[in-house]
């Protein structure tokens, strides 16, 4: 699988959003951290520490955990997600720290663990009333990337016969009905985020919006 070319490495950049996230957590309440993320079932917590997770296992290690828990790569997920919750919301976070400069990852393209901590990252921030902007140029790369893959979560089934156009970048993709909107609420419609779709406008939303909803 070829991965979309930016302008740096991807690792600096997976570093930079990680580094990023965890200064937005800092000071966090256990009560903020009990918060329900964008991922259903998941509060914030669970999602950082399922990111920590991702940056912690090596491809032999993921098919460890995977034969492990008899190919229930959800069984895999939640395991390995709770390897790194420790006692409290401090802890956890602290573990997510740990990882901030890993370039460890499991079988995935880089470009899947950037998606992995820009998108799982505004699963946690959106909840919590808190907004980073994003580089433009990184946000164009992952949606150039989520476009052409359905590795990991569903993106380049979930627009076809769409066209997407974003409002504040260079990221166009498709054809048929438009979707049109700012490059992350473009990313996060795609990874199958219903809250983002009334930040989108255009014929094609209601087509985007029943695929999202039909995951439920």
């Amino acid at each position: 699988m070829t991965e979309p070319r930016t302008k740096t490495d991807v690792w600096p950049l997976i570093h930079a959003e990680r580094a990023a996230l965890a200064d937005d957590l800092a000071g966090l309440t256990e009560e903020q951290w009990r918060t329900p993320s964008l991922c259903a079932g998941l509060t914030v917590r669970e999602v950082l520490a399922h990111v920590t997770s991702a940056a912690t296992l090596t491809p032999l290690r993921w098919l460890a955990g995977v034969i492990r828990c008899r190919w229930d790569f959800d069984k895999q997920v939640a395991m390995r997600l709770a390897e790194q919750m420790g006692d409290d919301g401090a802890e956890t976070l602290e573990r997510f720290r740990g990882v901030v400069a890993s370039t460890t990852k499991p079988p995935l393209p880089k470009m899947a663990m950037l998606g992995e901590t820009i998108v799982h990252g505004e699963d946690i921030r959106r909840p919590l009333g808190i907004r980073r902007d994003h580089p433009i140029d990184v946000l164009t790369a992952l949606a150039e990337y989520y476009r052409g893959s359905d590795l990991v979560v569903m993106a380049k089934g979930r627009i076809g016969g769409l066209r997407l156009q974003a409002t504040d970048g260079p990221f166009a993709t498709g054809s048929g009905p438009l979707v049109s909107g700012t490059t992350l609420a473009l990313i996060m419609a795609m990874t199958g985020r219903a809250a983002h779709l009334a930040e989108l406008d255009g014929a094609g939303v209601p087509i985007l919006r029943k695929r999202v909803l039909a995951q439920d």
